[in-house]
C-alpha cells in the first residue's frame, strides 16, 4: 500500500480539544480513523513549527488518501494539512529508469 506524509495544522478548537483530551487520546482518534479506511497509521507526533502534528499512514490509494484530507479538512479541525506521497528507495530506484521525451521551455530540439 502506498504511504502519506500528513501534517496538520490545528484550528484553535482543535487545539482546545487536544488540551482537554490529551495527546494520546488524539493519536487514538487519529488511527482509527485511517483504520476505518481500510489503512495503518505508522506514526504520528506533535511538530514544533508550521504544523502542529505528522503522521506517516498507508492507504489503499490515492483517492483514499485523499478522502481522508477532505474529511478532516471539512470537519473543521484543522487550519491547514498537507498530505505528500511517500516513495520507498526501491520505487525511487525504478522511477530514476523512466525518461520521458520532454523539452524544456526555450530549448530548441536538435535537428
Amino acid at each position: 500500500m502506498p504511504k502519506y506524509m500528513i501534517q496538520a495544522q490545528f484550528s484553535e478548537g482543535s487545539l482546545k480539544g487536544t488540551i482537554e483530551e490529551g495527546g494520546t487520546a488524539r493519536h487514538q482518534a487519529v488511527k482509527a480513523a485511517v483504520e476505518s479506511m481500510g489503512g495503518s497509521l505508522d506514526a504520528y507526533y506533535y511538530t514544533f513549527g508550521d504544523y502542529d502534528v505528522m503522521g506517516i499512514a498507508e492507504m489503499p490509494d490515492n483517492a483514499t488518501a485523499a478522502g481522508f484530507a477532505i474529511a478532516v479538512a471539512s470537519a473543521g479541525g484543522t487550519a491547514a494539512t498537507k498530505t505528500t506521497i511517500l516513495l520507498t528507495p526501491a520505487e525511487m530506484d525504478e522511477a530514476v529508469t523512466k525518461h520521458p521525451d520532454y523539452r524544456p521551455p526555450g530549448h530548441v530540439s536538435g535537428g
